[in-house]
Order: structure tokens, then C-alpha cells, then sequence
């Protein structure tokens, strides 16, 4: 597979086993500017002289893609697009070539400000690349809102619409979380979908027949299946009994060994497989940056330096990044390699409309991580440009 390569841009190799269509295979990349323009399957050095410089490395996976990240190393993603260039920067680290910043139940002023942050961010030449805003809430179950603000998600019905309009007017949108339970759920599923924004269904109490009704709307995922949502039951089969069952969606996991019991992992990996499972971190503020008390959409929680609660306990958020969810799905989840990062790069980037990225292939944005043989991050590639090095 080649095209040409596009003359006086940065130009180099990399070698190991590719993550193509979801297996491990020998080969390599030619990158030319920020594309992959060439794709060597089997022995390189048999198929003719790679371009240098030549990285290797025993695996080479797309770029990870984070669909829910609330905030790292002690901000919020609203404390400004300061913070955003940090976050974007230091994200690469973890393999994080792509993350939707995403904002939780909040007032109309809180969200305008978060969609001038898109459109006003300062990109780091090297950083995470930033496509939109996650919007979760405020249209939630107030019986399953979690951390989420009562008084923004009590508010919703009067003032949603005009938020809507106003983020995609903007073009600050890439993804909706909302339960479909409530008033006017459907039409504004069906509103988003047609404007372009992926829609996922969660922090919701829905029977089974309203989830239902919200993917044949349009939604195509679920938000942090187990977490925030009714359960299983064998005569009532809830939110999660219409999640593991419906191909339509994919269900993302916050897989850091509290969230989620591994048994439950593993029943998602044998009910969707690894092309319907999205890892995500629901990183806020504390991630990477150790214990303390720390701010969630103006909520105060505690982080212990492994899990982030509420006073009452309650879980708010994580202190997960995306290359260890990868690794915890191999170690607790019972998937195999290629289907953790299918998981944390491919599907994400499918389930929100980023054709340009999540799989090597030619023409692909040249968005990289190159693992070692225990699955640690040695360097990060994004655009074409190195952005982290071990």
C-alpha cells in the first residue's frame, strides 16, 4: 500500500508489530509529514531500505483517543486554555494523541465559556489534539446524577436547547451524554445526530425499553457501563441489560480496577467484544497529581491517590490514564493486546466521527505509540511530530 509522498515534509520509519485490523502483525510505517503514506506488511528488510530516521519498537499502536477526560494534574478543563496546553502537552506521556475535554453538569455561562476555550486553545505544537467538547449532562437522571450539580440537571428542560444551539453553532460539539428517560431526550438525540455529534446514554435510570428508544434515536454509545446507570435484572434487564445486548452501541469502561470489578469486565469483553468496547479514563484533577481534595465542576472530592470520592464516598471521577486502562483490561479484563488498544484508539475515534485517525493505514493521520513488550509508552507521535520520548 503506498501513495506519494508529499515533497519537503518530515519524512521517517517506524518498525515493530502493527495493530492492523485488530492483530499484531510484523512491518512498518513510512510517515511523510503528519500522514502515514506507506504500509510494509512482513520482513522489512526484505521489501527495500526504509527512509530514516527508523523508529523501533515491539509494538506500534494508532494514537490513544480519550473520550472522557475531566481534567489532570490538578485542573479542571475549564480552568483555561492555559491549562488545556498543559493537559494536551503532558497527555502524551500516556499515549493520548486525541481527548475530548469534557465538561459535567453546569450552568449555560460555565458551557459558552468551556466552547470559547476550544475555539480561542492555543495548541501545543506537540501536544493531544483537541476536536471538541464531550458534553456530559445536564440532561441525567437526577436519581443516578453522582457528582453532577442537582441544580444544573433540575434546570435542563429550560435551558439545553439554547446551550445546544449555541456549542453548535460553534462547532465545540463532538459528543453528547444524556439519559433517555427524560423529557424531550429523543428529539434532541435525533437533533445532535443530525448536526454531526456522537450522543451516549448515561447517568440515567431508563428501563430497558427507554434505552430502546434512545439508540434507535440515534445514540450510539453508553457512558461508563455498570457506573451511573439501573442494573441488570433478569426481569428487568435496565440500562445495562439494553447495553450488553444492542450491537447498535458501544459501551466505554473506566477500567482502573475500582469502577468496575474484574468479572464485570470480563462479561462486557464476551457480551460486545473489543470493536464495542470504548476505554476511557473519567480522569479529573487529581490525575497525576496525588492525593488531596480537588474540585469537580465546583464539588469538592478526595482523592486518595487511587480512587476520587465524595465525602460520602461516592466515586467522582478517576485518577485513571489511558495507557494504564490498557494495561488493566490485559491483566483483569481477560482481553489480549490488540484488542486493549483496539479498545482505547480505534473505536473511540470511529464512535465519534474522527475518520482521519485510530488505524494505520495510508492517508491516516500519523498519530503513534510505540509500546514495549509490557505495554509502557516509549514514545508518542503526533502529526508526524515526535511528541514524547521515554
Amino acid at each position: 500500500m503506498k501513495t506519494e509522498s508529499p515533497s519537503g515534509h518530515n519524512r521517517f520509519s517506524v518498525s515493530g508489530r502493527l495493530l492492523i485490523d485488530g492483530r499484531l502483525v510484523a512491518g512498518a510505517l513510512v510517515v511523510d509529514g503528519d500522514r502515514i503514506v506507506e504500509v510494509r506488511i512482513g520482513r522489512t528488510d526484505a521489501s527495500g531500505a526504509l527512509p530514516e530516521p527508523r523508529f523501533e519498537a515491539d509494538i506500534v499502536s494508532p494514537g490513544l483517543v480519550d473520550l472522557q477526560c475531566n481534567g489532570s494534574l490538578g485542573f479542571e478543563v475549564t480552568d483555561g486554555a492555559s491549562a488545556l496546553d498543559i493537559m494536551a502537552t503532558r497527555l502524551t506521556r500516556r499515549g493520548v494523541t486525541t481527548f475530548l475535554p469534557t465538561v459535567v453538569s453546569a450552568t449555560a455561562t460555565r458551557y459558552r465559556s468551556a466552547a470559547g476555550l476550544i475555539s480561542r486553545m492555543v495548541r501545543t505544537p506537540l501536544g493531544s489534539r483537541v476536536p471538541g467538547l464531550h458534553l456530559e449532562g445536564p440532561l441525567l437522571s437526577p436519581a443516578r446524577a453522582g457528582v453532577h450539580d442537582a441544580r444544573a440537571i433540575a434546570a435542563a428542560d429550560a435551558t439545553l436547547d439554547e446551550v445546544l444551539e449555541h456549542l453548535l453553532a460553534a462547532g465545540a460539539l463532538r459528543l453528547v451524554t444524556l439519559a433517555p428517560e427524560r423529557p424531550g431526550a429523543l428529539a434532541r438525540i435525533r437533533r445532535l445526530v443530525a448536526a454531526g455529534v456522537a450522543v451516549s446514554l448515561g447517568h440515567t435510570d431508563a428501563t430497558f425499553d427507554q434505552m430502546i428508544a434512545g439508540i434507535d434515536a440515534g445514540a450510539t454509545l453508553v457512558t461508563h457501563l455498570f457506573n451511573a446507570m439501573s442494573g441488570l435484572h433478569h426481569r428487568a434487564p435496565g440500562a445495562v441489560g439494553a447495553a450488553l445486548t444492542d450491537d447498535r452501541v458501544a459501551v466505554s469502561l473506566i477500567a482502573d480496577g475500582v469502577h468496575v470489578h474484574p468479572a464485570a469486565l470480563k462479561l462486557a469483553m464476551r457480551a460486545k467484544g473489543a470493536d464495542r468496547i470504548v476505554l476511557v479514563t473519567d480522569a479529573v484533577a487529581a490525575a497525576g497529581a496525588g492525593p488531596g481534595s480537588y474540585r469537580l465542576g465546583g464539588v469538592s472530592v478526595i482523592s486518595d491517590g487511587e480512587s476520587v470520592r465524595l465525602a460520602d464516598g461516592t466515586l467522582a471521577g478517576s485518577t485513571l490514564t489511558m495507557d494504564r486502562a490498557v494495561r488493566t483490561m490485559v491483566s483483569l479484563g481477560g482481553a489480549r493486546i490488540e484488542e486493549a488498544l483496539t479498545m482505547a484508539s480505534t473505536v473511540p475515534a470511529a464512535r465519534v466521527g474522527l475518520d482521519d485517525r485510530g488505524t494505520l493505514a495510508v492517508g491516516r493521520r500519523a498519530d503513534l505509540v510505540l509500546w514495549s513488550a509490557n505495554l509502557e509508552v516509549e514514545t508518542t507521535i503526533v502529526g508526524g511530530e515526535v511528541a514524547f520520548r521515554a
